[in-house]
């Protein structure tokens, strides 16, 4: 069996060693256009503020893969899908037969059209590549802008703290990490940042990039100025399917599959930022795996995966502060809110519906996480507990063994 994989990000790495362990001797083919192998992404911050090494962003070398029977083609980019003959073809003209397809292309940065996006000195962070040209453009200024207050975007505006420059993050919401967080859960947050040197202004709308031949200042649509001779565009990402153009493959936002991760052609899977599962891109890394994993298992046909979809839980972690939301945050009628803040800069807040934990905020509770994500996966019902299980000292192990 011939599996080609197109992309080695987490989801076609994670793929290329499922099916590896799945059918050994099988031959996986991987076809990247970047010239690395599968990074780490969410270390790019890290990186870019000098706090980790290029080598330690690698989860495995070339010699992993060989051992697995894996070849990774890097630089190497797919701009065809022809379903009906079994190939995809690359930019440089030639095409490759496969007998299973898994799509893990992964996604890029989406640029608003801001006027003066085009500038040098405006950048997205999103690869290697990005991190080098950042760093390098960083040394020549004093003020940073950020448009966009997401993980990525924060986690890159505390790298170009790291690096002496004054930061400003935009935000165009009432609040920050607004998929996260809550609005009183983002007030104790935002005071975390801001301690940090961080300047945020939220509700902002961004008119214009000011300069000539780089950035000079960014105009906000109510008059505001803000200096900048850097300016990063964290404004989330796009699915990679401009390749599918033409391949009679049913794409919406993403490429549509189904509970087998399987596209709308015969032999054709796709996992990652690229599929959309029920109307949804999940765009976060648990999803990527979890997907890669059931992909593989069908594609090899060493069994029957079906996905049923992830349970969201995203992680944010700068200098101190940790943050886990999961699942549900906002209630819904019916349904059971408890919150708790602390002077010290905490805050938890539980989701319960129809008894069950939903969903949870954690700032500043790492120690509760694991807990808190099995009961919820379990839907585990805790109402009789109530505001009890607010306590630094609750019995999560004994709650979960009592369900």
């Amino acid at each position: 069996m011939k599996v080609v994989i197109v992309g080695c990000g987490v989801a076609g790495a994670n793929a290329a060693r499922a099916v590896a362990a799945h059918r050994p001797g099988a031959d996986i083919h991987i076809y990247s256009a970047e010239p690395h192998l599968y990074y780490a992404r969410p270390k790019l911050p890290a990186y870019l503020a000098g706090e980790a090494e290029e080598s330690s962003l690698f989860f495995y070398d070339m010699a992993w893969y060989q051992e697995r029977g894996i070849q990774v083609h890097t630089g190497a980019r797919v701009v065809q899908v022809q379903p009906t003959t079994h190939r995809v073809v690359l930019e440089e003209g030639s095409s490759v037969a496969y007998d299973r397809l898994l799509i893990a292309a992964g996604a890029h940065p989406f640029r608003p059209p801001i006027v003066g996006a085009d500038l040098p000195g405006v950048f997205s962070l999103w690869s290697i590549a990005d991190a080098k040209a950042i760093r390098a453009h960083a040394r020549t200024c004093r003020c940073a802008v950020v448009i966009g207050g997401g993980v990525l975007g924060l986690e890159a505006a505390r790298a170009l703290r790291a690096l002496g420059l004054e930061v400003t993050v935009l935000d165009r919401n009432a609040y920050l990490m607004s998929r996260q967080l809550d609005a009183p859960g983002a007030a104790v947050f935002q005071r975390h940042i801001e301690a940090l040197g961080i300047q945020v202004v939220l509700e902002a709308s961004t008119e214009r990039i000011e300069g000539s031949s780089a950035p000079e200042a960014v105009l906000l649509r109510g008059g505001e100025r803000l200096p900048a001779d850097l300016v990063l565009i964290q404004a989330g990402g796009r699915p990679n399917i401009e390749f599918t153009t033409g391949s009679g493959l049913a794409v919406n936002s993403g490429i549509v599959v189904n509970e087998h991760l399987q596209a709308s052609a015969p032999d054709v899977y796709a996992a990652g930022d690229v599929a959309e599962f029920r109307g949804a891109i999940y765009g976060i890394v648990p999803a990527a795996v979890e997907q890669a994993q059931v992909a593989a298992a069908n594609l090899t046909e060493v069994e029957q995966r079906r996905y049923g979809g992830t349970v969201p839980t995203n992680t944010l972690k700068i200098v101190g502060i940790d943050l886990t939301s999961i699942g549900r945050i906002t209630a819904a009628e019916g349904d059971v809110e408890l919150r708790r803040d602390t002077p010290a800069g905490q805050y938890l807040k539980f989701v319960l519906q129809d008894g069950r934990l939903a969903g949870a905020i954690l700032l500043g509770h790492k120690g509760k996480v694991g807990w808190v994500s099995q009961a919820i996966a379990k839907r585990v019902p805790l109402a009789q507990h109530g505001e009890a299980l607010l306590q630094d000292d609750f019995d999560w192990k004994a709650a979960l063994a009592a369900s």
